[in-house]
């Protein structure tokens, strides 16, 4: 027992012992249910330990989502909450099934900050699988006040990495997934000039943007270009004029127009005496796709490129409209959809016909979580103790190798896929250069 406990006892006894004999059984009377009483509540309160997390329930772990599930972007979001519900549908970690509530912000971040305090209200353990690098700008200063983990956000930007407040990032960066693509195009022969860019105009085209300038960094006889990049990336506000500056074409966020991207492009081929061969795009399906149909309505025979946020199945089904099914290549942070890996097999016997690389990607973000919380140790289940079970940590996702040691990015796979009729294959350097001779 508590020494509050035994110390109010011991003073209710002195009072006892300078009291009448009258009053003497009242008071014993009186001590005895103070003493019930407050050990009943410590008791209670000692029980309740386990269970005192925000989140955390005797029989619930609640987490939430914020993403696209009825705008323009809806397929990512909704592939990321497939994934996710399939990896944790029936799951139990010491003795909890999992509850995710997922809330829709059409990829508009004003609406993301409202979706997010609503989370925040209703007591969620971690928010998980959240869509969109503005989005998540408009999510994690609210996810920090609240000591709210950020966990597998489908975003590559450098503001998740390492980012503010406590995150905990799957996939690859964009930076590393441009990084990809060009440097095996200029393998292939392309020159630092010929690759141009079109891109969303907020942090997540210019994301993109410093992804394409570490890349010509890396190869150099680029610095006129850098410098055009520098200057891009260096204006701030919401939708700032970025065309006409450099090798850059931008349209605005959750719009489809594309003539002044387009005409950005065509400008610096003019001005500069160059050809653009390779389009680095960083944008929305549905955004990238009008462009991409707009480019080849003008007879342009560029090849594109895309990051895996994109999402190549809904690219390549929006460019279904424009008759384009080539010289197209998709980054992807996921293993291919054909591997044999564990977690890819388990992941397509829980999705069938689902199994898409977002949706593949939601399934591996829900299944590092429940791996996790299972490694951690006896049955309470802090945001404490889950932060400290990941970071500096490696796991075996189901022969994915995930490594928390030096930063709060779990993988670095990028692989590079192509379209060719109706599906995406693996890009070998021989593919690269077919595609740019």
């Amino acid at each position: 027992m508590p020494s509050f406990l035994f110390k109010e006892s011991s003073d209710a006894q002195g009072v006892i012992m300078k009291t009448s004999t009258t009053h003497k059984m009242e008071i014993l009377k009186f001590c005895k249910t103070v003493t019930v009483t407050v050990a009943a509540v410590v008791a209670l309160a000692s029980s309740s330990n386990a269970v005192a997390e925000i989140g955390i329930t005797n029989d619930k772990i609640i987490i939430g989502g914020v993403m696209d599930l009825e705008g323009r972007s809806r397929g990512l979001g909704q592939g990321m909450k497939d994934g996710i519900m399939a990896a944790l549908s029936g799951k139990r970690v010491k003795g909890r099934q999992f509850e995710y509530i997922t809330l829709n912000d059409s990829y508009n971040p004003t609406k993301t900050k409202a979706a997010t305090e609503d989370l925040v209200g209703r007591g969620i353990f971690t928010m998980v699988g959240n869509v969109g690098t503005p989005t998540a700008g408009a999510s994690l200063p609210v996810l920090e006040r609240a000591g709210i983990p950020a966990v597998g956000f489908f975003t590559g930007a450098g503001l998740l990495r390492p980012g503010r407040g406590d995150i905990i990032n799957y996939r690859a960066s964009y930076i590393q997934e441009t990084a990809a693509v060009i440097g095996a195009a200029i393998k292939a022969g392309l020159k630092p000039t010929q690759i141009c860019a079109y891109v969303q105009n907020d942090g997540y085209g210019m994301a993109g943007i410093a992804g394409v300038k570490a890349a010509l960094v890396t190869a150099g006889g680029a610095k006129e270009v850098v410098a055009t990049l520098d200057e891009i990336m260096s204006l701030r506000g919401e939708n700032p004029y970025r065309n006409d500056i450099g090798p850059v074409g931008v349209y605005k966020r959750n719009t489809f127009s594309s003539r002044d991207g387009y005409e950005s492009l065509k400008s610096w081929e003019t001005a500069n005496g160059v050809k653009c061969r390779l389009v680095v795009t960083v944008g929305a399906y549905a955004s990238i796709a009008n462009f991409i149909g707009y480019a080849t309505m003008k007879g342009e025979d560029w090849v594109y490129s895309a990051v895996s946020f994109t999402g190549a199945e809904n690219l390549r089904n929006a460019l279904r409209e424009f008759g384009v099914n080539r010289n197209v290549i998709v980054t992807q942070v996921v293993p291919p959809l054909n591997s044999k890996l564990p977690i890819v097999q388990q992941a397509r016997a829980a999705l069938g016909s689902n199994l898409s690389y977002v949706t593949l990607e939601g399934y591996i973000v829900g299944s590092m979580m429940l791996k996790v919380l299972e490694t951690m140790p006896g049955q309470e289940i802090t945001r404490q103790s889950f932060l400290a079970a990941i970071k500096g940590k490696k796991f075996d996702l189901g022969g994915l190798k995930l490594d928390f040691s030096n930063d709060n990015q779990g993988s670095d796979l990028v692989i590079s896929t192509y379209l060719e009729g109706d599906n995406f294959n693996l890009l070998s350097s021989a593919e690269m250069n077919r595609l740019l001779r």
